[in-house]
């Protein structure tokens, strides 16, 4: 109850204050160095924290534990997904143009050849089977829908829409879908309202209150902001008291394969409060702000990157300190890897995209003045999904599966190639996921549900490499009571692949 009565206070103070009744005025020059600002913020923060990315699980990465800052380390950022997956969206604006569909961005991620993970690894391979973009980022589909994957895409958008709430909402729900669902989208949204906000706001936590208002308040996602809210009221300087609350409170349960029953924890919205914990405990400070997002752990490398980017707008290139940006001249003509972009051209085609919203929005440009119609934030639609509580992971050597036919064990996992080759297990629940490794000649399977078949399965990685912890087959909602599982290899490949196998290393229930 504190939690929502927080957020609705918070709300309906923000909004009456939000009230913009004349456009609010942006020079051509302001929003280059803000835009500017906000690439390289973020292009630095996700070079800081990479030495740290999921190392620290479910603790605060200690101070000295941190590698020391040399302006040569951003040239890493040209290497990071945070950066290509981003431009690969940003392009698909540039090239369809602002009303660029759900359908358009899908084209677009399915033809990409770079290493993916979680949600956007399930996406592409959902998109390569048929699966529609609007259906790609489901639960139905994908098991790592709350994931952080269009959370930390999101930026392109935000960095176009100064003011513009609504319209950047409107672009990240349509580009988000492909990838992810609820809270998944809305960690997008999130990011989008506060690089939307830092154009025209220079109080952090005013950033953090617009972010706020645009997620549905009785989302998990909108629920754990406020409290995050709230507790920085309570703490004001206390990062690490807030860390703790927000780790009692919210890091359990996470449904992710990889991180259920696990301190591994990707959701979208833990790693979200850890971005608003750097924006409010940093106070506007690049330096402290970029450190406390990376020193609280988890996804250490993309938490900075998002708060150091919509930090990045609301100081303005020039006002990022020299220590931190001094690395980005000398590679501000490479491309980023996977892309046609270097730091100089994603911040032209940013600037067009921009001055085209503006435009599109009811602002125009006078001379070197831009008059934009500030629009006020609306949440957006609620949009949830019962995955159930996890309640229990069976790895394959527990005495409750049955295999038979031809499998191997290899180290945690059984495999098997032939034809025939079965695995059976019962549970008590509502939902499961079969658990196991994509693999790049993976073949082919049956699964089958109390008997029925509920869907034929392949685990082809479309990648050189193997991917361990990822849903073989998923199924929520049932109802509750005991359930048997069936796997039946058919020894077949995926497309013009040549293996067969099927591993598996454990069935996760919920209840």
């Amino acid at each position: 109850m504190t939690s929502r009565l927080s957020f609705c206070i918070l709300v309906s103070l923000g909004c009456a204050a939000m009230a913009q009744p004349t456009p609010r005025m942006l020079t051509l020059e302001a929003l280059r160095d803000k835009i500017r600002g906000g690439w390289a913020g973020q292009m630095i923060g996700v070079s800081y924290g990479a030495p740290t990315e999921f190392r620290y699980l479910g603790r605060i990465i200690p101070e000295e534990e941190i590698p020391k800052w040399t302006p040569d380390r951003v040239k890493n950022a040209l290497l990071q997904d945070d950066l290509y997956v981003d431009m690969t969206l940003a392009r698909v604006l540039d090239e369809k143009g602002l009303d660029a569909t759900t359908e358009d961005f899908g084209d677009a991620f399915r033809q990409t050849q770079y290493a993916l993970w979680h949600a956007n690894l399930a996406a592409r391979r959902n998109l390569r089977r048929g699966i529609p973009a609007r259906l790609a980022g489901h639960p139905r589909y994908n098991a790592h829908a709350n994931d952080i994957d269009f959370q930390i895409e999101a930026d392109f958008v935000g960095l176009m829409a100064p003011g513009l709430y609504q319209s950047a909402s409107q672009i990240a729900w349509r580009a988000g879908r492909v990838m992810n669902y609820g809270d998944g989208i809305y960690g997008g949204i999130f990011v989008a309202a506060m690089y939307a906000a830092a154009f025209f706001e220079n109080d952090p936590r005013r950033i953090v209150e617009i972010g706020a208002a645009a997620l549905p308040r009785q989302s998990p996602y909108g629920r754990l902001i406020a409290d995050v809210l709230a507790w920085h009221r309570q703490y004001p300087e206390d990062w690490r008291k807030v860390w703790q609350l927000i780790q009692d409170r919210w890091d359990q349960h996470d449904p992710c394969p990889a991180g259920a029953l696990r301190p591994f924890n990707i959701d979208a919205k833990l790693n979200g409060a850890y971005i608003a914990l750097g924006l409010l405990y940093g106070a506007g400070d690049f330096g402290r702000t970029i450190e406390i997002s990376t020193r609280a752990g988890q996804d250490s490398d993309c938490n900075p990157a998002s708060a150091g980017g919509i930090l990045g707008v609301m100081l303005g290139y020039q006002g990022i300190p020299e220590v931190w940006k001094s690395g980005i001249p000398a590679i501000a003509d490479e491309k980023f890897r996977y892309t046609d972009y270097s730091f100089h051209s994603i911040v032209e085609s940013t600037i067009k995209r921009a001055l085209a919203l503006i435009e599109r929005t009811g602002g125009r440009r006078q001379g070197d003045k831009l008059l934009v119609r500030v629009q006020q934030p609306r949440a957006a639609k609620l949009e949830t999904w019962n995955y159930g509580t996890v309640s229990e992971r069976i790895p394959v050597s527990d005495a409750r599966w049955s295999f038979t036919g031809p499998w191997r064990t290899e180290k945690d996992r059984r495999i098997a190639g032939e034809k025939g080759a079965e695995a059976t297990i019962r549970f008590q629940g509502t939902g499961a996921i079969l658990v196991g490794p994509y693999l790049p000649e993976g073949g082919k399977a049956d699964v089958y549900l109390d008997g029925k078949l509920s869907r034929t399965v392949d685990v082809c990685s479309d990648e050189k490499a193997a991917k361990g912890g990822e849903a073989v087959w998923h199924m929520f909602g049932l109802r509750p009571g005991q359930h048997t599982v069936r796997l039946v290899v058919r020894g077949e490949p995926y497309g013009d692949q040549k293996g067969t196998d099927v591993a598996l290393e454990s069935l996760i229930v919920f209840r």
